[in-house]
């Protein structure tokens, strides 16, 4: 039979590393829940001005700062495809691409959140193992044997 006191220091260090785990999960959804965000302010966008010719409109150009400028073509968009490379895209090419980049963050997102719960119900199944223990170690009794 374990010592109670590694027991409870076993417990306690797993329920540690999945509550660092829940917060880097948590940090990732954040972030997911963040890029989805920035997905549907583009399709916004696009479905707003396609079709629409000499725009006017403010540019950022740093540090809450923004310059007026005009829009002359809305039927081509400038994609960042990743790793530092751009593509040029007809509007309904480019609506398509989002939608799948939508339609991927929106699956991640699901994969994450099942994660997380999976760890909450981790940390709620160690939990009262680790109280029982505690409270064990408070009063000098040994544990009970939990089948």
């Amino acid at each position: 039979m374990e010592n109670p006191q590694n027991e409870l220091e076993n417990i306690m260090n797993q329920i540690n590393v999945y509550k660092r785990q829940y917060e880097i999960v948590q940090q990732q959804i954040d972030n997911i829940q963040t890029s989805l965000n920035e997905v549907e302010i583009l399709e916004a966008t696009m479905n707003d001005v396609q079709g629409k010719n000499n725009l006017n409109t403010l540019v950022s150009v740093g540090a809450g700062s923004f310059m007026e400028a005009k829009i002359d073509n809305t039927d081509e968009i400038i994609m960042n495809i990743g790793a530092g490379v751009v593509i040029k895209k007809n509007i309904d090419d480019a609506k398509k691409t989002t939608a799948q980049q939508k339609k991927e963050l929106q699956q991640s997102l699901d994969k994450m959140l099942a994660k997380l719960e999976e760890i909450s119900q981790v940390i709620s199944q160690l939990s009262p193992k680790a109280e029982e223990l505690m409270m064990k170690a408070r009063t000098g009794q040994q544990p009970q044997m939990t089948v």
